[in-house]
């Protein structure tokens, strides 16, 4: 396992991934003109498949890249890349298109259900929080560590369903500006934690470069 400052550090990279602050406007948006008791239930399913697909991407994501072949040196690089570009999506205040296409929300504003899709997936539990935990799970060994992954999974799906629901609190009282200004500081941390994910699978990969960093 690692020390406890490594685990704050892995919750707060999975908080910033997710941005449940930011996903705000988008839930009142898909969720308009539904009831509480709806928009409740919508907010309660989003936050359970953000647990099971990282919970999943902890547990079977190593299976995974073993099955195609991919390094997790490789996997650093090209997941760091996608945070990255995430990252500064949200520092421009606006949602990657890796996250969601403009397509894509169209179709969500048709949709009667949108707690799985596009809620879940991929608004909070999509490329870049998946590839995060893939990353972070090999920081660590043993069930321990895997156990202690999965409940950090659980808070952030916590923090992420109380946001939501509070949903409708949150938004008048921020307002847009107010959102704006707290996504592009997550995402200003979140390219920082991208940096970090590249560096480390570029060092790994190519271990000359090391003392030139």
């Amino acid at each position: 396992m690692l020390d406890w400052i490594d685990y704050a550090k892995i919750l707060i990279s999975l908080f910033v991934v997710l941005d449940p602050i930011g996903t705000v406007p988008l839930f009142m948006a898909v969720t308009d003109g539904q009831s509480k008791a709806n928009r409740q239930r919508v907010a309660r399913n989003a936050a359970t498949t953000v647990i099971v697909v990282l919970v999943l991407a902890a547990t079977v994501g190593d299976w995974m890249l073993m099955l195609f072949g991919i390094r997790i040196a490789t996997f650093r690089v090209g997941g760091g890349i996608l945070v990255l570009l995430m990252a500064i999506s949200m520092m421009h205040a606006r949602i990657s298109g890796a996250v969601q296409t403009q397509e894509e929300a169209h179709e969500a504003a048709e949709k009667e259900d949108v707690a799985v899709v596009p809620l879940g997936i991929p608004l909070l539990a999509g490329p870049g929080a998946i590839s995060t935990v893939i990353i972070v799970s090999h920081r660590g060994t043993g069930a321990a560590h895997v156990a202690m992954l999965c409940g950090l999974i659980i808070i952030v799906a916590a923090a992420t369903w109380l946001a939501l629901r509070l949903a409708v609190v949150i938004q008048p009282r921020l307002g847009k500006t107010g959102i704006n200004i707290i996504t592009r500081l997550m995402g200003l941390v979140l390219a920082a934690i991208a940096v970090e994910f590249i560096v480390n699978g570029l060092l790994e990969l190519f271990p000359g470069l090391g003392g030139g960093l």
